[in-house]
């Protein structure tokens, strides 16, 4: 009785396993038979899903992340494009007599701007009129001397507490990598101190803090410091609030990267002998193996 019962149990069993199985491999042909039409979907699905995070947050962060700055034709910007040399100098008067109240440059030395935007005797007038702590004399004793070209450009506060108590507790950040540090570059730069304007209805900035969309979160300490005359340029160039924003970014494009027409210039040069060696090699790979190459093999056979 029990062997019956059992045997019974097992054709059931099989006969269910059986019967799933070919419910589940009637999917098979479906499949392989139209295996683009099942990549497209996937496809649609993944793609639809990526997206759509991809969305919701960029939307979340940007307020976060501040306005995108435009993008504009700066000089120096092509493969075979210098610096504005005039633009450099102008913008270092724009960073001493404006930037300089709050923001050091403590990677550029003075020297760095002989042959640049000024002349040997220029930086030496320059460097001299800062003091800088020299020593120990011959009693053991720190003393202050003028500055030399071989001086880096002094700093705005001695140390990062003195800068937080002048500027309401935010820090003023150094400017010699400010537009290798900040996404856009000189874009970004211009596009900050160009960008102040009211704050829009229901964004409520904090006292203290001023409105300018291109700056993460909106709110920025620095106010606006660039306005249309502030500045009195040497060469006459009208001394505009865009125009300084302008020539004030090459100077600064140029601190973060002063080695940046040499390199091109190297490139340039080796891009030429690169060039002209492979075209060596070339024609004298082809004088070489054109007589082989093309050379005819005759049997004769013996008679």
């Amino acid at each position: 009785m029990f062997s019956r019962v059992a045997l019974n149990t097992a054709k059931r069993s099989v006969r269910s396993v059986a019967q799933s199985q070919a419910r589940f491999m009637t999917t098979k042909p479906t499949m392989a038979s139209n295996p683009m039409q099942f990549g497209l979907v996937t496809g649609a699905i993944v793609g639809t899903t990526a997206a759509a995070f991809m969305y919701a947050d960029a939307s979340a962060n940007m307020a976060d992340e501040g306005l995108h700055p435009p993008s504009h034709p700066w000089p120096h910007s092509g493969p075979l494009d210098t610096f504005d040399h005039a633009a450099i100098r102008r913008g270092y008067q724009v960073y001493r007599e404006v930037c300089a109240a709050c923001h050091s440059l403590d990677r550029i030395a003075w020297r760095n701007l002989i042959g640049v935007s000024h002349t040997e005797a220029e930086v030496k007038a320059m460097a001299e009129e800062y003091e800088y702590q020299d020593g120990p004399d011959d009693n053991g004793e720190m003393f202050m001397r003028p500055g030399k070209p071989a001086d880096y450009m002094p700093k705005t506060y001695p140390n990062e507490e003195a800068a937080r108590a002048a500027n309401a507790g935010a820090l003023p950040p150094d400017l010699s990598l400010i537009t290798k540090a900040r996404h856009g570059g000189e874009d970004y730069v211009f596009a900050l101190l160009t960008g102040y304007v009211d704050a829009p209805g229901g964004v409520e900035v904090r006292e203290g803090l001023n409105y300018n969309p291109y700056f993460p979160g909106g709110a920025i300490a620095m106010a606006r410091t660039l306005f249309d005359g502030v500045v009195e340029y040497e060469d006459g160039t009208p001394a505009t609030a865009s125009q300084m924003a302008k020539d004030v970014c090459t100077f600064l494009a140029w601190a973060a990267e002063p080695e940046h027409d040499d390199r091109k210039k190297m490139g340039l040069k080796a891009t030429i002998l690169l060039v002209g060696l492979t075209a060596l090699s070339v024609w004298l790979k082809r004088f070489k193996w054109a007589p082989i190459k093309n050379r005819k093999f005759v049997y004769n056979p013996p008679k």
